[in-house]
């Protein structure tokens, strides 16, 4: 009788010496989905490109969640008066990861906004791709905006908040 209580009390603490120190094992916790890892707001530096002119200034790019690897992106507003673009959202950038880097790239994006004026305004993002690298981003892009005879290019660097 005692040999059974001593083998059932050593199986039963190999399981629990089992148990604990599997739980410690990085190999069982799940990665983060890359959309997650990647989204918040990037404060930094915005480079438009209008009529071979750079203006630049300090902007916060908005990344969100879209699916488990896409997110989605909030282009800043930019200019005033004549030449003031709304807020553009760039839906479901398909995202990759090699490595500490997550790359997110799209080839045309179409969509429409609202102005200031409360005017529908179509605009056409192409050409964009998204670099993100531990806590920074940077954003290449080129923007059609309504009727405007010209094409932006946008260029953004910045740091997750």
């Amino acid at each position: 009788m005692e040999i059974k209580k001593f083998l059932l009390m050593l199986v039963a603490a190999a399981t629990v010496v089992l148990g604990v120190s599997s739980c410690g094992s990085d190999d069982d916790e799940p990665e983060v989905a890359v959309a997650e890892q990647v989204a918040g707001s990037y404060t930094g530096t915005e480079v438009m490109i209008v009529m071979g002119e750079p203006d630049e200034g300090t902007k916060t790019f908005e990344f969100t969640k879209a699916t488990e690897v896409a997110v989605d992106m909030m282009i800043p507003e930019y200019g005033e008066g004549m030449m003031s673009l709304a807020k553009m959202p760039v839906k479901n950038i398909p995202l990759t990861k090699s490595g500490n880097t997550i790359t997110g790239k799209l080839e045309k994006y179409e969509g429409t906004v609202t102005n200031a004026s409360g005017a529908e305004k179509a605009y056409t993002v192409n050409d964009l791709v998204v670099i993100f690298s531990d806590k920074t981003v940077a954003v290449t892009f080129k923007l059609k905006y309504g009727n405007m005879p010209f094409d932006f290019e946008g260029q953004f660097t910045g740091t997750k908040k």
